[in-house]
């Protein structure tokens, strides 16, 4: 059963009783990520996530693992574009506990001038690590044309520069500016009662201020274009994509379905096309990036130089099909089936119950039950998917980005023509 509410303080509260387990997942979700920051602050939001696991005013960061490690619990964190989430799962019994380090971790972090300088250390590490990472970094090299001197298209990690200046004052007033009562979501599941979660919370995070300014979020234009980045590297990595719809769009499952079919799952086009049947890739699949107000449709391929034409070529008239030529009744079908399948899989333990209660709390303000959400995947039809392919494969709209060794022949936007 979930059960949702909004505590005086704009506080919001969603929790799902999961009676047949022993344990329980809750998270602590912020209403901001890095597309709120300014550029000259890109990367603030990831550092201060860093900085709540390096102790609070009254526990230091040793402290902070010696509490979730002696009840044998797990602790993480993330940041990303629209969001942050802090997690923690433990047995039922130890939810008090929780709650109560979650809330002096985004209450009372101590942002310590010391622990600051250390990690800035660690997060340029880290974006190194992309740099070292070519799967990783042609799509932080595709977001970044695709969404130009947008928001959305800056790295979550920010740049050296950006980060290198970030200081205590800075990250301090980003944390009091942004970490307030109406910008969380607690959402929890498990072995739980409600009213039991909710008086625990109201309890821990009654210092919580109440008072949160808006935020202007300008929905981002795509600028189709190519960008290919050589490498000393073995294998060539290739991102193309495009335009797709935001989270919320009345298409959503339609788009779902074609992604399934076009690279995502082993049945898919692009797998038994490009890796099955001319054994071009190892690693060959499409995915839906969505946001409040944009999204993109991306396929990825990791092959050998002399194939990447080749690769883009058969990728292409993929598209090309999807957008001309209706699916057939048995190819929709096992899309929708896989589609439900790996629904229903995913929400078998509290961690991922409680990442879907978030979810749709912040994208959707409400709670779509399993059976309502197999119910829109069933009803897509192959005119749908058809009408989405024409909408979304159209010709002079693709972006490409390709890291690894020299071409032997140059790429052009006269090669992306769908």
């Amino acid at each position: 059963m979930v059960v949702a509410e909004t505590l005086p303080s704009g506080l919001r509260l969603v929790t799902e009783s999961m009676s047949h387990v022993r344990s329980v997942t809750v998270g602590v979700w912020l209403t901001r990520g890095s597309r709120h920051e300014s550029d000259a602050q890109a990367g603030v939001a990831h550092f201060v996530e860093h900085m709540l696991f390096k102790g609070t005013t009254s526990r230091s960061a040793r402290a902070i693992a010696e509490t979730i490690d002696s009840v044998g619990g797990q602790l993480d964190a993330f940041t990303a574009k629209e969001y942050a989430g802090y997690y923690i799962k433990v047995l039922d019994e130890h939810l008090p506990l929780a709650l109560d380090l979650l809330a002096d971790m985004v209450m009372r972090p101590a942002l310590a001038p010391p622990d600051i300088e250390r990690e800035q250390g660690v997060i340029l590490e880290e974006i190194k690590m992309v740099e070292d990472a070519p799967d990783d970094l042609v799509h932080e090299e595709f977001v970044q044309q695709f969404w130009h001197r947008h928001p959305l298209g800056r790295p979550i990690l920010g740049t050296p520069d950006t980060v290198r200046s970030l200081t205590a004052p800075i990250l301090r007033d980003y944390f009091e500016r942004t970490y307030l009562a109406p910008n969380l979501v607690i959402t929890a599941a498990g072995h739980l009662d409600h009213d039991r979660v909710r008086d625990l919370a109201a309890r821990a995070f009654a210092d919580l201020s109440t008072v949160a300014g808006r935020v202007d979020e300008v929905p981002p234009a795509v600028r189709p274009g190519l960008i290919v980045r050589e490498k000393d590297i073995e294998q060539s990595h290739v991102c193309l994509g495009t335009a797709a719809y935001p989270q919320a769009h009345a298409d959503r499952h339609a788009t779902f379905v074609l992604n399934t079919m076009l690279g995502g799952s082993m049945s898919s086009r692009l797998f038994q096309h490009i890796r099955e049947d001319r054994g071009l890739a190892y690693a060959v699949w499409s995915s839906l990036i969505t946001y409040s107000d944009a999204g993109a449709l991306t396929i990825y391929a990791g092959c050998a130089v002399d194939r990447v034409h080749e690769v883009i070529d058969l990728t292409l008239a993929e598209l090309a099909t999807l957008r001309d030529v209706p699916v057939d009744a048995d190819e929709l079908q096992r899309a929708k089936d896989h589609l439900k399948g790996n629904l229903m899989l995913s929400l078998e333990n509290t961690s991922s119950r409680m990442t879907q209660l978030a979810r749709q709390e912040l994208t959707f303000g409400r709670q779509f039950s399993l059976d309502e959400m197999l119910r829109a995947i069933e009803a897509v039809t192959a005119d749908d998917v058809l009408r989405v392919s024409r909408d979304l494969f159209r010709d002079g709209a693709a972006v490409a980005t390709v890291v690894g060794p020299a071409l032997p022949r140059a790429l052009t936007m006269d090669d992306l023509k769908v």
